[in-house]
């Protein structure tokens, strides 16, 4: 899980700095409203550790791997100093998008959460044309359905949203067969399809792109084991990709600018933003986007806002005993 010639820190080293903090979001987003994450500081700097409380160890064990490659493995040359990056828009009703979408100032793009458990294709519909409004004719629309429609669904739905002029549709059903054929299905309209999950959830995250199913990939840092391991993966796709976060705090988004950094080509903007999402964040100098982009650089947490924000006791003691966990997977 780590690169093959890493060395794994001590866990004491891990366990002195760790640090959890519960943060809460502006609004909620895949069904939560408080964002819980683990800190740590390495020799590189500080890093983070917070994979979504319902995923196993050893799912998570990947997102540990990410926070000391991060922390304590190899720096990468950056390629730029600055990301151009996305706004994110939650399933939110039509007439709170743009109090939402003002929170990201100067981007002109935006993703937007579809197929939202509990809601219908109208919903999707009404969320989408408010963007549009929004954004005017000359922004890029991108959809996010996290893998909530069938094939049939899918087709529908994205006939329906096409005449929004989309970007891509990421992870429209579950499986890369089901992609293939939603790609097969969608290619007379001219949009392409992007694939998330089948990457970061898969047992072999290259499957999507050998089987011709996505037209783009989705990478975010920590699902993958880390910056070293993403760009390893990025170069054997061989595919346009876009970098994304996984509603981290800034530090976590810091380890995903590194990785958008250090990509040769980066044709997209990036789904980096999402520290607009947090009602509070654990820096004085948050990662938030002016003028649609975010500088590349490491983030420092402020003590005052770590202690004031600390999760509980039985929460910290659940997040260490979970990076222990994980920890002996790594071992």
């Amino acid at each position: 899980m780590l690169p093959h010639d890493a060395t794994l820190p001590p866990l004491d080293d891990l366990l002195r700095t760790a640090r959890v903090v519960a943060l809460p979001l502006v609004t909620t987003f895949r069904g939560i409203g408080i964002r819980e994450a683990l800190l740590l500081e390495g020799p590189n700097g500080f890093t983070e550790f917070s994979p979504f409380t319902e995923y196993g160890d050893d799912e998570a064990a990947r997102w540990l791997a990410a926070a000391i490659d991060f922390g304590w493995g190899p720096t990468h040359p950056l390629l730029r100093d600055t990301v151009m990056v996305n706004a994110t828009l939650p399933a939110v009703a039509a007439h709170e998008v743009s109090g939402i979408l003002d929170r990201f100032p100067g981007c002109r793009t935006v993703k937007i959460k579809v197929a939202d458990p509990g809601q219908v294709l109208a919903d999707d519909v009404a969320r989408v044309s408010a963007a549009r409004d929004y954004l005017g004719p000359e922004g890029r629309i991108r959809l996010d359905a996290n893998a909530g429609w069938t094939v049939d669904e899918a087709e529908k739905a994205i006939h329906a949203l096409a005449v929004f002029d989309l970007e891509y549709v990421e992870q429209p059903c579950v499986s890369v067969d089901e992609l293939a054929q939603v790609r097969t299905r969608v290619k007379y309209m001219g949009i392409p399809i992007a694939a998330d999950e089948s990457v970061r959830k898969a047992d072999d995250p290259l499957a999507v792109a050998r089987a011709g199913a996505a037209d783009i990939l989705i990478v975010k840092a920590q699902p993958l084991g880390g910056v070293t391991a993403a760009l390893a993966i990025i170069a054997d796709a061989g595919l346009p990709v876009v970098v994304s976060s996984a509603l981290e705090t800034s530090v976590g988004i810091s380890m995903g600018l590194h990785l958008a950094a250090a990509i040769p080509e980066l044709e997209f903007d990036c789904g980096l933003a999402t520290a607009s999402l947090l009602a509070v964040d654990v820096t004085d100098a948050p990662l938030l986007s002016v003028n649609g982009q975010l500088d590349v650089r490491r983030v420092v947490p402020s003590e005052a806002l770590l202690e004031a924000h600390a999760a509980s006791a039985d929460r910290t003691n659940w997040w260490l005993s979970r990076l222990k966990r994980c920890y002996e997977l790594l071992d």
